[in-house]
């Protein structure tokens, strides 16, 4: 009788589905934050879509992705970063959040960008860089 429960109970554990949760799939891409952390706006375009939303201490705009390396190069050019780091992240249906802090030779900044799921993708459809305070 014991041996009848004891596969029952493993049948149970490998076989029925269990429950994720969102926070658990959470996934930023190591590349984004390598790219931060170098201030490499190239590489930084690898995950981005085809038009971002780019809000740049006083930048606000829609921007092809060429364009908006072409502005994040020149921040990037005028604050040397010294570090990134990731502070939280979250999902929610099919985006995905990251706000991290920026330090830089000139100030620290706020990043936060969002993640969106096109075409089997995660990429980046909004950076927004502020100071911190």
């Amino acid at each position: 009788m014991k041996l009848k429960h004891y596969i029952i109970a493993l049948l149970l554990i490998f076989f029925v589905p269990t429950n994720i949760s969102a926070q658990d799939q959470i996934s930023i891409p190591e590349g984004i934050s390598i790219a931060f952390k170098a201030g490499n706006a190239t590489e930084l375009t690898k995950y981005m879509n085809s038009t971002i939303e780019l809000l740049l201490l006083d930048k606000e705009d829609f921007y092809k992705k060429n364009v908006a390396e072409t502005v994040l190069k020149d921040f990037f050019n005028s604050n040397q970063t010294k570090d990134f780091v990731i502070r939280h992240q979250g999902a929610r249906n099919n985006a995905q959040y990251a706000i991290g802090s920026l330090s830089t030779e000139k100030g620290n900044y706020r990043v936060y960008f969002l993640l969106k799921n096109t075409n089997g993708q995660s990429l980046i459809h909004q950076i927004r860089i502020e100071e911190e305070k």
